[in-house]
């Protein structure tokens, strides 16, 4: 019996998984993956804001670092999983230091983590201010198409707040085909609004080009309205400037007062994370106690569930997912892997055998 089961045959051991990899991808490359791909962008965009309405995501409550002796200053985790080709998990890190701009950095400074969707091992740490920014425009051009088509197209369009993400929303604007007559500009920072100016100036465009001292002419002025500002709370509060239906790009999220909000259409892209947090759609949720002011979901929009209405003003109140970082970040990788310029860190990973 001893030798029977000596000699029986032991059951195969299974094969070690190769040593995971870990690579840095600057900003620089990732801008050099993303810079002119605009319409491939958006249309990737849309393709996870449909897997997303389909349920092929993961995208848990966004979570706020804030400071007692620092209140303007938040760092927010974003942890998400998207399924489809992707099939990637992550976490963006993103931090907002209003007050950098004085020191003369930018806001807004990110990290994204892609994690393997076998292994969970993180396989690259990218820049992500880009990433942010990119998937931000795109989410916000994407919107515009689908918002306007049944209406007339916007051809005056006004920048409310100037700072990095405007000029990627004008960028990815332009970059989708959309063209202007007209661009408005307002900001508390005059310095802000000539430096887009110029920028708008090197843009290439044939727009005129109009700096409006008032937040109300900017409005009245435009018939695409894009908010991108710091605001923490609703400082446009007069239903009475948005009478000619202009559709509003409400990005920065906490610019409008309920009220503005209860006299118009309202889209989101995601129902339960824009309602919370104080964001003006929540204000609204707040008041009223209901959700019956909201028409829908951008994904509903492209699906036929949903349509925007032309006798009132159409505002797009987008919280940013974590999956539409994931997806460009995958994309950037992909992209830095392809050209062979990927920056593996040799022995990242170093305890890998479970006894030493």
């Amino acid at each position: 019996m001893t030798d029977m089961l000596s000699t029986a045959a032991e059951p195969a051991r299974p094969e070690r998984a190769p040593v995971p990899t870990f690579a840095v991808i600057t900003g620089e490359q990732v801008r050099h993956a993303l810079s002119g791909r605009e319409n491939q962008l958006v249309e990737l965009v849309e393709a996870v804001y449909r897997l997303h309405g389909a349920g092929d995501s993961v995208n848990p409550p966004s979570y706020f670092l804030r400071f007692t002796d620092r209140p303007t200053a938040r760092i927010i985790a974003l942890p998400a999983s998207i399924g489809g080709p992707a099939r990637v998990d992550g976490l963006k890190w993103i931090s907002s230091f209003p007050e950098n701009v004085g020191a003369g950095l930018p806001r807004a400074s990110a990290v994204l983590i892609l994690n393997d969707h076998d292994t969970g091992y993180p396989f690259a740490c990218l820049e992500s201010s880009i990433i942010s920014a990119t998937r931000t425009a795109a989410s916000a051009a994407l919107a515009a198409d689908w918002l306007s088509r049944g209406r007339t197209r916007p051809t005056r369009v006004g920048f409310f707040g100037t700072g990095l993400i405007a000029r990627y929303i004008h960028t990815f604007l332009h970059g989708t085909g959309w063209s202007f007559e007209s661009v408005g500009v307002h900001d508390v920072s005059a310095d802000s609004a000539g430096g887009f100016c110029g920028y708008l100036r090197q843009s290439g465009g044939t727009a005129q080009i109009t700096v409006h001292d008032s937040a109300e002419d900017l409005v009245r002025a435009s018939d695409l309205v894009v908010f991108a500002t710091v605001a923490g709370r609703p400082h446009v509060t007069d239903p009475a400037w948005f009478t000619h239906n202009p559709l509003v790009l409400h990005v920065s999220l906490r610019d409008l007062a309920p009220e503005i909000l209860l006299g118009s259409a309202n889209f989101v892209d995601d129902v339960e994370h824009c309602l919370k947090a104080d964001t003006s759609p929540h204000l609204v949720e707040q008041l009223t106690g209901n959700r019956d002011f909201l028409n829908g979901t951008l994904d509903d929009v492209m699906a036929g569930r949903a349509a925007p209405p032309t006798d009132r003003p159409v505002v797009f109140s987008p919280f940013g997912l974590g999956v539409l970082d994931l997806a460009v970040g995958k994309y950037v990788y992909d992209e830095v892997s392809r050209t062979g310029d990927l920056r593996l860190i040799d022995d990242f990973f170093h305890e890998l055998r479970r006894y030493g």
